[in-house]
């Protein structure tokens, strides 16, 4: 049996807290068909009240990060009135702060936004990567704060992309069987890691690539490429083990993203660079 639910999600910013929350909250739910009501940019009364008409029309919990108090205590009037459970998500957090810290919460709708120093760095991270991407600009490399490695289609740019969202400047490198192996990994100045993958999970992937590029070619592509050592079991097999042996012997770590999220991964790299760098502060300590 299936539950139906209509929710809310009330933004006066991007909604992206909201988003992260909802995913995190309703997947452990099973039985549950969910609605999403994504209302973002929630800034004036004029907003609020399609919102208002849209939770009316389809009552369900409303989640809110709205910081305006004039627009909270109109939200909150009307989930009373059509009898629809609210929470404000910030306030728990924003009271634990402001007790800790003894001072007010300025209330300020969409601050973590702001056209700061870290918002450029992001900026600046997105384009290297975009440079950086699949071996490219090698002259570069030296300005990485980390290097992924890994086979065709284990996952490297779109967890590249996730890291430059957080101000990182990741470069990928392929490891390709029976080439040389790749420039700028002899004496890396950041940490090189390796992706990895189960076999039948990277052959699947690397067929859906291929059908993707075969609606461009009239199918042709699938044909051509389909019997290669790219989607054969025993040829994928010998090269992520290959690869994998590679990054022991240069003493990289490894991570397997078979069952992984695209943001798992990325925590896990960040991890590995945080442990990187305390060895390497460790060594500079000692040798002082």
């Amino acid at each position: 049996m299936t539950n139906r639910l209509n929710l809310h999600l009330v933004s006066d910013a991007t909604g992206e807290t909201l988003n992260a929350i909802a995913r995190a909250t309703t997947v452990q739910f099973e039985h549950v068909q969910i609605l999403y009501h994504r209302w973002s940019l929630i800034r004036t009364r004029f907003q609020l009240h399609r919102v208002l008409e849209g939770v009316e029309a389809e009552p369900g919990p409303v989640l809110s990060t709205l910081m305006d108090k004039a627009l909270r205590g109109e939200l909150e009037a009307a989930c009373q009135r059509v009898r629809v459970p609210l929470v404000n998500v910030l306030d728990p957090v924003i009271g634990m702060l402001q007790d800790a810290l003894g001072e007010q919460a300025t209330a300020r709708p969409g601050r973590q936004y702001v056209l700061d120093a870290d918002y450029f760095r992001r900026i600046d991270a997105m384009h290297y990567v975009l440079a950086h991407d699949d071996g490219q600009a090698q002259a570069g490399i030296a300005e990485a704060d980390v290097l992924l490695v890994g086979v065709s289609r284990s996952s490297k740019t779109p967890t590249c992309f996730y890291l430059a969202n957080r101000g990182i400047k990741a470069a990928n490198i392929p490891l390709v069987l029976n080439l040389p192996e790749p420039p700028g990994l002899e004496n890396p100045s950041c940490p090189v890691i390796g992706l990895t993958l189960d076999a039948e999970a990277l052959i699947e992937i690397r067929r859906h690539r291929l059908k993707l590029i075969a609606q461009g070619h009239g199918g042709a592509a699938v044909v051509r490429h389909d019997v290669t050592d790219y989607v054969d079991l025993d040829a994928v097999k010998a090269e992520l083990l290959w690869a994998r042996r590679l990054c022991t012997r240069r003493g990289w770590p490894v991570i397997d993203v078979t069952r992984r999220s695209i943001e798992e991964t990325a925590a896990t790299v960040l991890q590995l660079m945080e442990a990187w760098q305390a060895r390497r502060a460790a060594g500079r300590d000692g040798g002082g």
